[in-house]
């Protein structure tokens, strides 16, 4: 039997321009191995608590203390959810609150060639964790930006004094990143 592939398109919402990724990955993977991938791809450093929402129903890793209302990821594989053409959000980071749109843009037969999963497009570099959400990255962006901003310094040592480049993304990096998964 052939293992059957989903192409994903994953695109963080509220950031201008959009940061996204196009994923093939099995879809016998559960929801928590997804999370990973995302993780990956996107950039994240899986430092905080996640969520998808298909269809109305919420999963994700247990939560102990029973405030939340989720699913087992664990128990839920991604063929078993959503189909081709279907829609569904993943929430990273439930005090900064990154929403994503995941797509399944395309169902098919795996490549036995092929090593799954990998990144195969993208744009954009993701936010750096812990920078507030969409509103924060958009302050930060601004302080990077002008010398002249009240934050400029604050941002970049905050940022490491790391040089931050928007518009750097690199699928294949990201691929090799991925495929410690498989």
């Amino acid at each position: 039997m052939t293992r059957q592939i989903f192409q994903l398109k994953v695109s963080l919402s509220d950031v201008t321009p959009t940061v996204w990724r196009r994923v093939l990955v099995p879809g016998g993977y559960t929801l928590d191995r997804l999370h990973r991938v995302f993780q990956y791809v996107m950039g994240w450093r899986d430092c905080h608590l996640h969520s998808f929402d298909v269809d109305g129903v919420q999963y994700g890793a247990p939560d102990p203390d029973g405030e939340l209302v989720l699913r087992d990821e664990l128990d839920a594989r991604l063929d078993a959810v959503v189909g081709k053409g279907s829609r569904f959000r993943y929430t990273y980071d439930f005090g900064d609150w990154w929403e994503h749109d995941v797509i399944v843009e395309d169902a098919f037969s795996a490549d036995p060639d092929e090593r799954y999963p990998v990144c195969v497009d993208g744009e954009w570099a993701c936010p750096p964790e812990d920078v507030g959400g969409p509103f924060g990255y958009r302050v930060f962006l601004a302080a990077l930006a002008d010398p002249g901003h009240p934050d400029h310094e604050l941002m970049r040592s905050w940022n490491g004094d790391r040089a931050f480049d928007q518009a750097r993304f690199d699928a294949g990096r990201a691929t090799t990143l991925v495929r410690r998964l498989a």
